[in-house]
């Protein structure tokens, strides 16, 4: 659908800062109300180049292609701006990252909730990989990227750094592009982008919803990154010191489970993680749903197998702790878009 300058202007009130809902590297989104009082998100870029124009167009093509639940929904967009403005879904309850980064004195989400989202993410992403027309690598996945709706339901949004590709490659060789704390170590050095790209961040993301602790800002008092102190732990078994003290009390056994998955998709080399459909299944099964019928278990044997030979097998904690040392000193020195 095509809207004017004029109906957005009205929608905003001019842009009014009033109506700033949030923003990111691609622009500014601000909350509109259209003449037939239906409510809903419109993003306009903050800097006028053409890389900007260039990834609208980029978010357009990729989100007209794609119909999920849980992916946020694009009605339209003007093309009267020199960068055109897009037209979303509204969804009222903000970021995962807010509602998990809550002041410590308030209870953040509680560990079914987590739990929900972390499979309806998984959900999303398996689509973007393997179900939609195109594979589509998101690029950015990240807590501030994960809007919930009225009922805390999951939608995997900005995807302006997001990149389609065909069905007959593996991977592009790209840029980089992506939020330090959440980016693939192997896609940073290699600059070949692929699914597991996503879903090394998406381990990322798992180990936040465990431990509400900031990725991008995270050290431990050995001077470690958020996701080399979580392995490390979860070598020695020390799990438990680094967990948020609300899931321990609420979730049972399931944030091991989780824990478990996380490290999987944290894997140092794209090619020994899981791919997305595996983790969606491993979580619904955690969820006790009804869809996880007999026989399920066959499948994700055979859906890890394809994608994790050889694992982390056989392989020392130390060693493993030196590699994401490594990892680290590079990602630190660099100096990212995002």
């Amino acid at each position: 659908m095509i809207f004017s300058l004029e109906e957005l202007e009205k929608a905003t009130n001019m842009f009014d800062e009033a109506r700033i809902l949030g923003g990111g590297g691609h622009g500014t989104v601000y909350k509109g109300i259209l003449s037939n009082q239906h409510v809903v998100a419109i993003k306009k870029s903050i800097v006028v180049i053409q890389k900007e124009i260039d990834e609208f167009i980029n978010e357009v093509a990729i989100l007209s292609q794609i119909n999920h639940r849980n992916v946020v929904k694009l009605f339209g967009c003007c093309l009267e701006t020199e960068v055109p403005l897009l037209v979303y879904e509204f969804i009222p309850n903000g970021t995962l990252y807010a509602h998990l980064h809550v002041e410590s004195c308030h209870k953040s989400l509680p560990w079914k909730d987590r739990l929900r989202i972390a499979f309806e993410v998984a959900c999303a992403l398996a689509y973007l990989h393997s179900a939609a027309s195109t594979s589509v690598v998101h690029r950015d996945v990240k807590t501030s990227n994960i809007l919930l709706d009225d009922r805390l339901t999951a939608k995997v949004s900005d995807f302006g750094a997001s990149r389609g590709i065909e069905i007959d490659q593996s991977g592009v060789t790209t840029g980089v592009q992506g939020t330090h704390g959440y980016m693939d170590p192997e896609y940073y050095h290699t600059r070949r982008l692929t699914d597991k790209s996503d879903v090394y961040s998406y381990g990322v993301m798992l180990v936040e919803l465990l431990t509400r602790k900031k990725p991008s800002m995270y050290l431990s008092s050995e001077g470690v990154s958020l996701v080399a102190h979580f392995v490390t732990l979860l070598n020695q078994d020390k799990l438990s010191e680094i967990l948020d003290e609300q899931i321990t009390e609420e979730g049972e056994d399931e944030p091991k489970q989780v824990a478990a998955i996380a490290a999987m998709c944290l894997r140092m080399k794209g090619e020994d993680r899981p791919m997305m459909r595996y983790v969606e299944m491993r979580l619904q099964g955690l969820q006790g749903s009804d869809i996880y019928i007999s026989g399920m278990e066959e499948q994700l044997g055979d859906l890890n197998g394809q994608t994790c030979q050889g694992g982390d097998a056989g392989v020392g904690d130390n060693y493993r702790s030196r590699q994401y040392s490594m990892e680290e000193e590079i990602m630190l020195s660099a100096s990212l878009q995002r």
